[in-house]
């Protein structure tokens, strides 16, 4: 299987990219969609992307719960992007793993 080929399965429509570093947009992704979001605080480590009518991101996180002596696990925190001009970013799901 040639490179070409190879990318162009990492970008199919309903296909799931492989994580990978988050870069600075999908931080902004991320953060647009936690704004406001209190309690948990989650820090994005790995992202996968899907593209849909929109894009799904599924983050890899550090949950970390505040306090005298913090408690951290893993976290998938799921967001949808809506197409331009149809709404933010909005958190789907969070799955403690």
């Amino acid at each position: 299987m040639s490179n070409q080929t190879a990318t162009d399965e990492k970008t199919l429509v309903g296909g799931w990219t492989p994580y990978g570093p988050v870069t600075a947009e999908d931080q902004k992704v991320f953060d647009e969609a936690l704004a406001g979001f209190v309690g948990v605080n989650y820090s994005p480590q790995e992202v996968s992307t899907q593209l849909v009518a929109g894009m799904n991101y599924r983050f890899k996180c550090k949950a970390t719960l505040p306090g005298p002596e913090p408690i951290q696990w893993e976290a998938i925190v799921e967001i949808f992007q809506p197409l331009p001009g149809q709404g933010k970013p909005h958190i789907v799901s969070i799955t403690r793993i």
